[in-house]
């Protein structure tokens, strides 16, 4: 009698434990994943039900890295229809539903980088914890850097030059090196992630050259150049030495032009009255011929 009350809360407990394991479980086969801008990746997301699936509800979302509090729904599979985020259409999709929950996202951006869930629903069943979770980065070699100068280049003078890369995962180093005459590499002051700047004080000619900035990652490397010139007082006095010599050249020419064509035009002048004169002597013996008739 003792052995017989006992089964019933056997076969209770039984039950209760294979109610509790035929609830929806989800699984993420991986919590990292890894994809080179423009490259296709497959974000895994498997679940176990007991149920039919006619009622099986997906949710993928994503929440960027950019705007972490302003997640966005990436796809849904509801009641056997697929819907994607307008902005996604052609890049995401399903590929094993209904029987699996995984997506493939095709020619990554940087902005496809997030926190992305997989939310599985397949009613009755209840799911717990029912989300998965994974974390995507989407790496991207360092964007051309735009390099410039900024200050006096006189002798004495200070030089700014900046350095400043819009995009790079991971983070790019940045570094500014003086090539020529001499590669030296120069310290650099740090404006945010993505900038950097070296300044010259009290420049002298030993400052003047080429100058590079360099952006990498590990996935490459991207340069920008500044040719820097310094004048000096003693260059400054040789040029405008050069120029005035030139100028007064350039005077004297004229002036030279300008007599010749003087000369010329008195000569020409000239020439007309001795020819007026000619002409009016042998006209006038034919004029006094008359006269006498």
């Amino acid at each position: 009698m003792a052995s017989s009350g006992r089964c019933p809360l056997w076969t209770l407990c039984v039950c209760l434990t294979a109610l509790e394991n035929a609830a929806l479980r989800v699984t993420m086969r991986e919590s990292s994943l890894e994809v080179i801008r423009g490259d296709s990746i497959i974000l895994p997301c498997s679940f176990f039900t007991s149920s039919p699936l006619s009622r099986l509800n997906i949710i993928w979302t994503l929440a960027p890295f950019s705007s972490p509090e302003s997640p966005i729904q990436v796809i849904v599979y509801d009641h056997g229809q697929t819907i994607e985020d307008p902005a996604l259409i052609g890049r995401v999709g399903f590929t094993g539903i209904p029987w699996s929950a995984d997506i493939i996202l095709n020619d990554t951006h940087v902005s496809d980088a997030g926190v992305y869930r997989c939310m599985v629903n397949n009613p009755p069943e209840t799911a717990d914890p029912g989300i998965g979770e994974l974390v995507l980065s989407v790496l991207a070699p360092p964007s051309l850097p735009v390099c410039q100068w900024d200050g006096n280049i006189d002798m004495g003078g200070s030089v700014t030059l900046s350095c400043v890369v819009t995009e790079g995962v991971p983070t790019p180093e940045i570094h500014w090196d003086k090539m020529n005459p001499e590669d030296i590499s120069l310290p650099v002051n740090m404006e945010g992630d993505l900038s950097a700047s070296v300044q010259i004080i009290n420049v002298s000619s030993q400052a003047s050259g080429l100058y590079r900035c360099s952006a990498t990652n590990l996935l490459g490397t991207e340069n920008c150049y500044v040719n820097l010139s310094i004048y000096s007082e003693s260059s400054s006095g040789i040029l405008q030495g050069v120029l005035l010599t030139l100028s007064m050249s350039l005077l004297l020419l004229a002036l030279l032009v300008l007599v010749l064509w003087l000369h010329r035009t008195g000569q020409t002048g000239k020439w007309r009255e001795e020819e007026e004169c000619y002409n009016e002597i042998m006209y006038t013996p034919s004029l006094m011929k008359r006269s006498f008739v």
